[in-house]
């Protein structure tokens, strides 16, 4: 499930594509204004933003060069009325990956939203430090070496990769590594920590104690 952040201040229109997202098994965050979409991703790790540009207080432009400027390389669709080439050539400009005008058709917004999605995903997925994950082939390379490890141990360790320097609770632990009738534990998950710690010696993962692990840049 893809987490798209929407920043969109028409009520009514956002609802219409909340839903749309949703039924394609998209996790939709709404936000009505530029800033408390920044706000949002000060916490919150996105595959992809869908941004309108006329928005109150920061204008989806500015919040995506805001972003840009910050190292945030996360995929954007501008959705816009505006057919001026210049506005279109300044969300270019500004990081965009592609923008459609509105009215536009629901499943033209898929497609698209799909190929950015699995183009973003056959590139080099995530690189960190001395680790690398290819999330092509599922495996993870420490120092140009694949680590031998087991299914969950993969997991976590690509989750914790997926959200650098961010604390990953142990509640999201548990619903990605266990399904409910598999009965996952906080013991569980510190073993696996402990041998991924033994695996990879020269990175950093944190116990941020009582909440969850954060790795470390």
């Amino acid at each position: 499930m893809s987490k798209i952040l929407l920043l969109e201040d028409d009520i009514l229109f956002a609802e219409t594509l909340i839903d749309l997202l949703q039924e394609a098994e998209h996790q939709v965050t709404h936000a009505t204004n530029g800033q408390s979409a920044l706000d949002i991703t000060f916490g919150k790790k996105f595959d992809l933003y869908l941004l309108d540009i006329n928005v109150p207080i920061i204008n989806g432009i500015t919040f995506l060069q805001e972003l840009r400027d910050s190292l945030d390389k996360t995929p954007a669709i501008f959705l816009t009325s505006h057919k001026d080439k210049e506005v279109l050539k300044r969300g270019f400009l500004s990081g965009a990956d592609d923008y459609l005008r509105k009215p536009f058709d629901a499943d033209e917004l898929l497609l698209r939203i799909n190929a950015i999605l699995k183009r973003t995903n056959c590139t080099i997925s995530n690189s960190f430090a001395l680790l690398y994950h290819d999330m092509i082939h599922k495996r993870i390379l420490y120092k140009n070496m694949e680590l031998d490890l087991s299914k969950k141990e993969y997991q976590l360790l690509a989750l914790l990769m997926k959200h650098i320097d961010y604390t990953v609770p142990k509640e999201m632990i548990l619903n990605e590594l266990w399904s409910s009738n598999e009965g996952g534990s906080d013991g569980a998950i510190r073993v696996y920590i402990a041998r991924i710690k033994q695996l990879v010696p020269e990175i950093g993962i944190e116990n941020i104690r009582g909440i969850g692990y954060r790795l470390v840049s």
